[in-house]
């Protein structure tokens, strides 16, 4: 018997497939050198990203990086083996991990690209209040390493799912569309009713808010 458990509500869902859609945007338009549009993908991301901070704090049960910050105990366990029934819930160990990973990673790169100065058809709106050398060194690491990173990332990201697919046996695409997850087991849904999803829709507009006021500030005069 299994039990069909909501584990992702719609907003993580979305922010989901709609991050992948703009991490595929900033590598094309950065390998075509169309930088208007690589800025403005940057700009969603951004907003993406501050989106799923809060998220992880306020939104469904096991979108909560409480539920998904495991300790070396339980990271160890699950290699040996012996995992924990949360682990096979929402986010496993690894998944988590690479959770964090992309966050920190994208949101490196989107950090040093706001700051960036490519010298040539792109300069970040807060580059002005970074110095020379500074603005130089994020935009090295922005285009030499950075970039690498995530696209490393996401290969690792498909790769695993491919992995789970062909050896385990387990689909972790099709939770992440409809929501649910069959469990041998009972656990406890995520909410995902009309007040989580207008709650999520506050606070994603509250985040496109403050990246379109990071972005005039490259045209304000210094204060």
């Amino acid at each position: 018997m299994t039990h069909r458990v909501r584990v992702w509500d719609l907003p993580t869902r979305l922010f989901h497939w709609l991050l992948a859609f703009f991490v595929f945007a900033l590598v094309a338009t950065a390998y075509t050198g169309a930088m208007e549009w690589h800025a403005r993908a940057g700009y969603v991301v951004l907003a993406l990203l501050l989106f799923r901070i809060v998220w992880g704090f306020i939104g469904g049960r096991w979108s909560r990086f409480t539920r998904f910050l495991y300790s070396p105990g339980s990271v160890a366990g699950y290699l040996r083996g012996q995992p924990h029934p949360d682990h096979l819930v929402g986010h496993n160990p690894l998944g988590a991990g690479s959770v964090f990973a992309m966050l920190l990673v994208l949101l490196a790169q989107v950090a040093t690209g706001l700051v960036s100065d490519d010298e040539i058809a792109f300069t970040g709106p807060l580059n002005r209040f970074v110095s020379t050398a500074n603005g130089l060194a994020a935009t090295w690491y922005h285009r030499q390493v950075g970039q690498w990173l995530v696209i490393a990332l996401v290969a690792l990201h498909v790769a695993a799912i491919l992995y789970y697919v062909m050896k385990k046996r387990q689909v972790l695409v099709r939770p992440m569309i409809v929501g649910d997850k069959d469990l041998a087991t009972p656990a406890t849904p995520a909410r995902d009713d009309a007040v989580s999803r207008l709650v999520a829709l506050a606070v994603l507009a509250g985040c496109f808010g403050v990246v379109w006021w990071i972005s005039t500030l490259g045209m304000a005069p210094p204060a």
